[in-house]
């Protein structure tokens, strides 16, 4: 284990963050607890984001904490001690002197001594910071501390939401990744392929690259595209269906997110197509519209107003355009009976990172600005089992959406996923090609 960022660029976070809160405070964050997956089998561990942002520490079992008590900050991490019967089995530690020495802090401690040392200073601060939840002795602590307990995520959320340059390059890193992946499947695309198999495809290209998925691959062929989070992927894609892939890597906790539909046999139909055309151009509004300085809101307009009058176009809805958009505000007219989600979502050491904006689509929302990463995906979904909605009997079954993740700079949007393609020539003249 070591440090993905610098240690300065580590220290400066914690200074933008601590600064944000008043002398004679502690700061306890926790990482995330080991899920147990069945009897004595464990998920593999991924460390809080919030602790992986400030200190970049990802053992289990330890907790970073920050004190003022005299308007100076300290920060500690408090570690798993060092322990060969436990290193044999489970592997090394770094340990409270490792981490002292090689980690950005000022302090560290075993994570035995926990209880005693942190009440203590419970007992020397007026306020307290604290993530509940991820840690049992933490959260006794604090039921019985006579003080209210305060929420340290939106002062970290705030400054998450800006990729630094180093954090902008390791995202480029792995959006460059996932695009690869995705080529590689789009290759191996043939007649009766198993989504399972297209899976096997892009989480290898994780593995082999030293990444792992960021999220569990959405693989779904024929009316399973038409699932938004189908996960299963246990069907065949038959001959005439499309395959909706919705799938990206992680490298050093940052992640990426990348969705594209394509024939499984190399040829849209003219179903298939118009459907395709319509949300591509959707697409390429709404990554339009993520400019420096605009309301989160934009690029979800930019896309609805599109898609809803090319379901106008297509015949799908029989009415104007304002009354397919709806209310002005809330944009919740009819077209919304198929393009149900919102545009995007903030992307970073979460696939739905912090900062707002993914429930806001009905709102003005975040601002954007610069050193921001969005995803933009809109899609279209006429899943023929569906007895909400009237589907028309020639686009039923057809699913598609089209993700990509976009720098937002002064200088207008950069598609950090542009390698992989989404053009409809440029996939036909891949697929089922091979490596």
């Amino acid at each position: 284990m070591v440090l993905t960022f610098s240690a300065t660029e580590y220290s400066n976070r914690q200074s933008a963050f601590l600064g944000q809160l008043p002398d004679d405070s502690i700061v306890i964050i926790p990482t995330n607890l080991q899920a147990v997956r069945s009897n004595d089998t464990h998920f593999p561990f991924r460390a809080n984001s919030y602790m992986l942002y400030l200190c970049g520490w990802g053992e289990p079992e330890s907790v970073w904490i920050a004190t003022n008590s005299g308007g100076d900050w300290i920060t500690s991490l408090f570690v798993p001690p060092q322990d060969t019967k436990a290193e044999i089995w489970e592997g090394r530690r770094a340990g409270p002197e490792g981490a002292a020495k090689n980690w950005p802090v000022d302090e560290a401690h075993s994570i035995l001594n926990l209880n005693t040392i942190v009440s203590s200073m419970l007992g020397n601060c007026d306020n307290v910071y604290a993530i509940r939840g991820l840690n049992l002795e933490i959260d006794s602590m604090l039921d019985v501390y006579e003080k209210e307990v305060l929420n340290p995520k939106p002062h970290l959320d705030s400054l998450r939401v800006i990729k630094s340059e180093a954090e902008i390059e390791l995202m480029r890193e792995s959006a460059e990744l996932a695009s690869r992946a995705h080529v590689l499947a789009m290759r191996s695309g043939k007649p009766g392929v198993g989504e399972w198999h297209l899976q096997s495809i892009i989480e290898s290209c994780f593995t082999s690259n030293r990444s792992h998925w960021a999220y569990p691959s959405i693989v779904g062929g024929g009316e399973n595209a038409a699932i938004l989070h189908y996960n299963s992927n246990c069907d065949a894609v038959e001959d005439g269906d499309l395959v909706l892939i919705d799938a990206g890597c992680e490298i050093e906790g940052y992640a990426s997110d990348i969705t594209r539909t394509w024939p499984v046999n190399g040829n849209f139909t003219e179903a298939q197509r118009e459907i395709y055309d319509l949300v591509l151009n959707a697409q390429l509004a709404a990554i339009g519209a993520c400019q420096h300085g605009a309301h989160w809101i934009s690029f979800h307009q930019a896309a609805s107003r599109v898609i809803a009058q090319g379901l106008i176009d297509l015949g799908i809805l029989d009415c104007t355009l304002e009354e397919a958009i709806g209310d002005p505000k809330e944009f919740d007219g009819p077209y919304r009976n198929y393009f149900m989600h919102g545009t995007g979502h903030f992307l970073g050491l979460d696939v739905h990172d912090v900062g707002g904006g993914r429930q806001g689509d009905k709102d003005a929302g975040p601002i954007l600005k610069s050193g921001m990463i969005v995803t933009v995906e809109p899609g279209l979904y006429f899943g023929s089992w569906r007895t909400d909605v009237e589907i028309p009997e020639k686009y039923a079954g057809i699913g598609v959406r089209i993700e990509d993740d976009i720098l937002i700079t002064e200088d207008g949007p950069v598609v950090l996923t542009s390698s992989c393609p989404k053009e409809i020539g440029d996939m036909e003249a891949i697929i089922g090609q091979g490596s």
